[in-house]
This record gives C-alpha cells, sequence and structure tokens, in this order.
C-alpha cells in the first residue's frame, strides 16, 4: 500500500497533469487527491469510452493524460481504444481497477470482467502491469508504462487492486455552473444537404480554430471538400467527436469546432452534460442531424423528436441554436464565434451524400499529429 502523492508526485514529475473517468472505490484515494490539488486538472465522465476521447483530445492538444476506470466499465471503453486511439496512435495512463480479481469474494456483477480483464486487455493489444504497491516499484513501473507510450504510441494499462493506494480525503467543491442558457430560432426552412452545408461551415471558420468532424460521411465530404491541417477526421469510434472536442478545447485558447451526426451525438448524450459542466468556452457544437444513419444505408435514426439545442442549454450549454436554412446556420456560427461558450448549434439536413464519395486519403496517425502541431504551435 502507498500515499497517492507517492505515485502522483512521479507522475506530475513525468509530465502527466490531466486526468479524466469514472469513479471506483478503489481508485477513490487516487481521484480524491487530483481533485484536491490544482497542479493537476481532472475531469469528471459521464462514460468511460467519454473520458477515453476527453483524454484522446488533451492528448491533441498537448498533454499527457491519465485514464481511470473500474474494470466493469472497461467494456465501454473497448470501442475508442480499438477504433480511436489504435488507428490515430493516441497514448493515454489507463488505471483499470479489478473488481473480482483472483481470490476477491466480490459482487456477482464482478465476477466475470474479474476473470477476463487481463485477457480483455491483451485482445485488445492494450499492454499492462499490475499498478505499484510498493514506494520501491513506482519508478520501475512508471519506467514501463512510459517507455510503452513513447514506443507504440498507444495506451498502457495499470491493473490497480483493492488497497493499493491508502485512503485520502477530499478538499475540492462540487462542479457548479451558474449559467441559464438560451435557445434561439435561426429557421429560413430550406433544408440543405450535408455538402453545402460544409461548404458554407468552410467559407466562415475560422483559421485558427481546430475542426472535428464525427465518424461516417461528415468526415469523408469534409475531406473531399477541403482537407487542412486544421481537421481532424474521426474514422471510427462513434459518439466520441464531442468529448474528443471538449478535451482539446479544455487545453487550448483556439476556437474549437465539432461537427457531429444526430445518430452520432445520441450515441453519447452524456458527453452534453460533461461539456455543459466543464463550460468551455471556445467550444462550438454543430449536430447536423438528418434523421438517418446516413453511412450504414439510410436507415432511420431515434432523433426525430429530439431538440438537440433545447437538450445542449439543459446540460449548460451558453447557447443553443435550432437551424433549418444555410442562412441560419451561418447567422448561427457567426454569433457562436463572437460570444464566450460552449454552444449547439442544430442544423437539420436533407439525407444522403455526394456521389462516389471518397475516404481520407492520410493515414489517422498522421492526420492526428498535424492536427496537434496545429494546435499546439
Amino acid at each position: 500500500m502507498i500515499p497517492a502523492d507517492a505515485f502522483l508526485g512521479p507522475l506530475r514529475d513525468a509530465g502527466f497533469d490531466f486526468f479524466t473517468g469514472v469513479p471506483c472505490s478503489y481508485l477513490t484515494p487516487l481521484i480524491n487527491r487530483v481533485i484536491s490539488d490544482d497542479a493537476y486538472k481532472y475531469v469528471a465522465a459521464a462514460s468511460e469510452g467519454e473520458a477515453v476521447a476527453i483524454a484522446s483530445g488533451a492528448w491533441l492538444a498537448g498533454k499527457k493524460t491519465v485514464f481511470m476506470c473500474q474494470n466493469s466499465g472497461l467494456g465501454n471503453a473497448v470501442n475508442p481504444f480499438t477504433s480511436l486511439n489504435n488507428p490515430f496512435r493516441i497514448p493515454t495512463l489507463a488505471i483499470v481497477t479489478w473488481r473480482g480479481g483472483p481470490g476477491l469474494k466480490d459482487e456477482p456483477q464482478h465476477e466475470f470482467m474479474g476473470a477476463i480483464t487481463p485477457n480483455l486487455l491483451d485482445v485488445i493489444e492494450v499492454p499492462h502491469t499490475l499498478f505499484p504497491k510498493r514506494l520501491e516499484d513506482i519508478s520501475g513501473a512508471l519506467d514501463e508504462a512510459t517507455y510503452h507510450m513513447d514506443t507504440n504510441h498507444l495506451p498502457f494499462a495499470f491493473i490497480m487492486n483493492k488497497g493499493d493506494v491508502m485512503e485520502d480525503t477530499l478538499e475540492a467543491a462540487p462542479i457548479s455552473v451558474a449559467r441559464a442558457g438560451i435557445v434561439e430560432d435561426r429557421l429560413d426552412g430550406d433544408i440543405p444537404t450535408r455538402v453545402d452545408a460544409l461548404r458554407r461551415f468552410l467559407s466562415v471558420v475560422p483559421e485558427t480554430a481546430g475542426v472535428i468532424a464525427t465518424t461516417g460521411k461528415c468526415g469523408r465530404e469534409l475531406f473531399t471538400l477541403a482537407d487542412r491541417d486544421q481537421h481532424l477526421y474521426q474514422v471510427g469510434s462513434m459518439g466520441c467527436a464531442a468529448a474528443m472536442g471538449l478535451g482539446v478545447a479544455l487545453n487550448t485558447e483556439r476556437p474549437v469546432m465539432v461537427l457531429d451526426g444526430d445518430g452520432a451525438a445520441l450515441m453519447k448524450l452524456g458527453s452534453l452534460a460533461t461539456i455543459g459542466a466543464y463550460a468551455p468556452d471556445n467550444m462550438v457544437h454543430v449536430v447536423l442531424d438528418n434523421g438517418t444513419y446516413d453511412s450504414t444505408g439510410g436507415q432511420p435514426a431515434p432523433s426525430v423528436a429530439v431538440d438537440f439545442a433545447a437538450v445542449g442549454v439543459a446540460c449548460g450549454y451558453a447557447h443553443g441554436y435550432r437551424c433549418d436554412g444555410m442562412d441560419g446556420f451561418e447567422a448561427a456560427l457567426q454569433s457562436s464565434v463572437r460570444r464566450p461558450g460552449p454552444h449547439l448549434i442544430h442544423l437539420k439536413i436533407q439525407p444522403g451524400s455526394m456521389a462516389d464519395l471518397g475516404r481520407p486519403t492520410v493515414r489517422p496517425q498522421d492526420i492526428a499529429r498535424r492536427f496537434k502541431e496545429f494546435l499546439t504551435s
């Protein structure tokens, strides 16, 4: 058993100061210490997959990151680990607890995941070792983790057992958002195609802004129209664009623009609450809503009754905009760039996409690194 600071101090000295995750009782000493100390930044995520995406965004903005979760939530992290971190070669230090571990009597829901935790990490090719439980083991464990992340540019995991870290108290105030958001209608009734909306977006987006486009035809059309260093095209990890945008926005002064889809936004709707809670004033979240899963054949999405602008404001966004035409969309974009956010722009668009639509020809790992260079330059 070690004190939390005995681990966190060397971790901070190695450059890791951005933390995110979902709590577990085993993690309580580490999370409480990180929340209580201004030397660290901690973002409480609504889900484990969201936390992985937040950490990925923070890495793109130049941070070395730590992701923490209970092993029962590891399944939620498998998708971004395999379809975001892996293709984009984005490292993070994962601390995963081992509920239901060997010889430990635990709740029934932890028995199966406890039996397969190391094997699951092996299957998704996340190298791992046990969390250091003695002071003399800390330096070597961190060296091993850093070596793997620097060499492979992929996540590395510590598996934490019960009692590895001494209890610590929480001294921080709860998250507080004192904001009365506003929903505005910018309606002119001429519903555009996605490609027309993206053309208008490209005509007004600031050259200083980082742009994250959700997976599927949104990113593909954006790449086809204009491939820029300020663009990141998510090619997997559906639902993670907004959380990645949050991780970027919290760690840069640049404007951050997220191009999302209705189905993708619904997949991790909890991200809107996290964005509202941490309220980055440089973030604009655009939801392009055609009511379908366009990339998989146009099947209907369960978004027909969702008022995304109102949901954003209910979650703590400063402004929500309802748009169904090009002029209203441009006006909302211009307004969002001028005023402190976060903002959510909900634009109704037509189903369908460009004919003979190609895919980004730049490798994801190269897109990530040029985007990181753009953000940090």
